[in-house]
């Protein structure tokens, strides 16, 4: 088996920055379990499998395709960063000659389309509702300790838990925050709770850039303790701080030690475009 692989750095123009995700190009039917051994295998937060979804079919002329994530851990039913890392290896290196492609993935049709400046993905906008901090409240403690806590809020459809730190914060108090992980699969083991994000109000930009709200994402339950840059959270945050900022058009950053940023712009439609770029370390192939 010789399978086609990338390495691309996504939500980011800058190479070892933003969120590395693994590529792989399917021409033929990949064996169930050979997609969990890859993924654990790349050992990145995500692993993307790209397939045709018809014999005639090719990576250059066709529009749509088949997507599926991967994690060292699980198959995810939603992944922003590998989603836009697989555009971009079929913009920028198949040369793919469609200005727009479409994914059929485990959360509906994905589109991907090319900008001047990036690529902009469409997905789905999924809200938010008011959580009782006292439910969560051993989650919260355990992650975070006493750091103050200003909102506390559920998004079902994508079992994560949004957690926005007091507004008296400022950006490096996220970006220093140790936040642990070890031991929140022993305090959450419900299934409930797949995701933990943090987030915080932005700031004016004075010398720097101005970004409309900051965050930091965990999701230990998956596999992947802390996520450098994520487009499923951000489908998440983006519902919350449209409702909280009166904004459809928003920048984020994502405070990891790679960071990295986002373009938003809310739609009427209940979707969101987010906008990113990316940058390729690694091309290659996979034998097994």
């Amino acid at each position: 088996m010789k399978l086609p692989i990338f390495t691309v750095d996504a939500f980011t123009a800058k190479a070892f920055c933003g969120n590395p995700a693994a590529v792989c190009l399917l021409e033929n039917t990949l064996d169930e379990d050979m997609h969990q051994k890859i993924a654990r295998e790349m050992n990145l937060s995500e692993t993307a499998f790209i397939r045709k979804l018809h014999p005639t079919d090719n990576f250059t002329q066709s529009s749509c395709f088949g997507l599926r994530w991967f994690t060292p851990a699980s198959e995810v039913p939603l992944c922003g960063h590998a989603t836009l890392a697989s555009a971009a290896v079929l913009f920028y290196k198949i040369k793919n000659v469609n200005s727009t492609l479409t994914f059929v993935t485990l959360s509906g049709e994905l589109k991907a389309r090319r900008a001047e400046d990036g690529i902009i993905l469409d997905l789905p906008l999924y809200p938010t509702h008011p959580q009782d901090f006292h439910e969560v409240e051993d989650l919260i403690k355990t992650a975070i300790g006493d750091t103050l806590v200003q909102d506390v809020r559920y998004s079902p459809d994508t079992r994560k838990l949004l957690v926005r730190l007091s507004d008296t914060y400022r950006r490096s108090f996220l970006e220093n925050l140790k936040v642990n992980t070890q031991n929140l699969l022993q305090v959450e083991n419900t299934g409930k709770v797949k995701g933990l994000i943090l987030t915080l109000k932005g700031e004016p930009g004075g010398q720097s850039q101005a970004f409309d709200f900051y965050s930091r994402y965990f999701a230990p339950w998956v596999g992947v303790a802390e996520d450098p840059v994520t487009g499923s959270a951000h489908a998440v945050l983006s519902s919350y701080w449209s409702q909280q900022l009166g904004k459809k058009d928003m920048r984020a950053f994502q405070c990891s030690c790679r960071g990295g940023q986002l373009e938003i712009s809310v739609r009427p439609d209940g979707r969101v475009d987010i906008r990113g770029g990316t940058a390729f370390v690694l091309e290659g192939t996979l034998t097994a």
